[in-house]
């Protein structure tokens, strides 16, 4: 008879409990962290925790969600915004070349706009000729000084000269704060701005047309073209037009009336460039919006360099 041999019983060792692994935030190693991203999954400390509709996400999670997400746009394409910073941006730099022009005055005759003139050995300004003698100078954009096209819609009369004197910046300053927020509200900085600009430079180039002569200075012409978009942009947004009739009837009397003390060439090429730029906006098809407005914008651009190109060629030749 076999016998069973048993071994002795060992004594076990109580488990002992297993300590938890800590975790750490995935932007803040150092930092000890419990709650996961509910879309990546990845620990996020309490900096990193954006809130979501479901528990919490990382910050990387939040800006991904948001370049998914379609930006609303107003109904002329532009991107909704509440802070009118290209207007505040235009007045900052208008009323800054205004100081530049009380502390150095020259700037005036440096940068203002104007077509064609010459410069005599004394220093003096005289009246353009094609045809000069060798100790007269040209100046103006026949010389080839075509910033002053858009540096002039910057400048405005010194406190002491012309008819308006300081009050001149100060009518132009009010009236772009008040066109300018509701402008740049609907069509969105980048359209804004390209709007402003087209009609500064639509009012330059009619005064290069028309007037060549004479120097000219001032935001106006830039404004008559934000008024022109006002009237536009209201007339397509169905908007009551009563009040915005009698606003472009008072902007177009005032184009009359101050037609003997200030450049309406400018008022008027801008009023008319700032038309055409917000006809583009408000009119191209939904679906090739930006496509067309740029194509617009492009066009106009190219039309306005050809016409003062044009006419500089006129005045060097004499044929004017």
């Amino acid at each position: 008879m076999e016998s069973e041999s048993t071994e002795s019983a060992r004594p076990t060792e109580p488990a002992r409990p297993t300590e938890p692994a800590v975790t750490t935030c995935y932007r803040h190693p150092k930092v000890e962290s419990h709650v996961r991203c509910t879309r990546c999954d990845r620990y996020i400390c309490p900096d990193c925790m954006r809130e979501a509709a479901v528990g919490h996400q990382c910050v990387e999670c939040v800006k991904e969600g948001a370049r998914s997400i379609r930006q609303a746009r107003t109904a002329f394409g532009g991107r909704i915004s509440t802070v009118p910073v290209v207007t505040y941006l235009l007045i900052a730099l208008n009323v800054l070349a205004y100081v530049g022009e009380v502390v150095r005055p020259a700037i005036v005759d440096r940068f203002e706009m104007l077509g064609a003139a010459l410069t005599g050995p004394d220093g003096g300004h005289y009246v353009w000729q094609a045809q000069y003698s060798y100790d007269f100078h040209p100046e103006g954009v026949v010389d080839g000084e075509w910033y002053r096209m858009l540096t002039g819609a910057f400048l405005h009369l010194p406190p002491t000269e012309g008819t308006f004197g300081i009050l001149h910046i100060v009518m132009n300053m009010v009236s772009l704060w008040n066109l300018g927020r509701v402008v740049e509200a609907q069509l969105g900085r980048i359209r804004f701005v390209t709007l402003y600009l087209l009609s500064a430079l639509g009012g330059s180039v009619l005064v290069l047309v028309i007037a060549p002569y004479t120097p000219t200075l001032g935001a106006s012409g830039a404004i008559f073209g934000l008024g022109a978009a006002y009237y536009v942009m209201a007339r397509r947004l169905g908007a009551d037009m009563s009040a915005v009739n009698r606003f472009m009837a008072g902007l177009l009397l005032w184009l009359l009336v101050s037609a003997g003390l200030t450049s309406w060439q400018g008022h008027l090429g801008g009023l008319l460039a700032g038309g055409v730029v917000t006809l583009a906006y408000a009119y191209a098809p939904r679906d090739r919006r930006a496509l067309v407005q740029a194509a617009a914008c492009a066009a106009l651009l190219a039309l306005l360099v050809i016409t003062a190109v044009g006419r500089v060629s006129e005045l060097t030749s004499g044929a004017a």
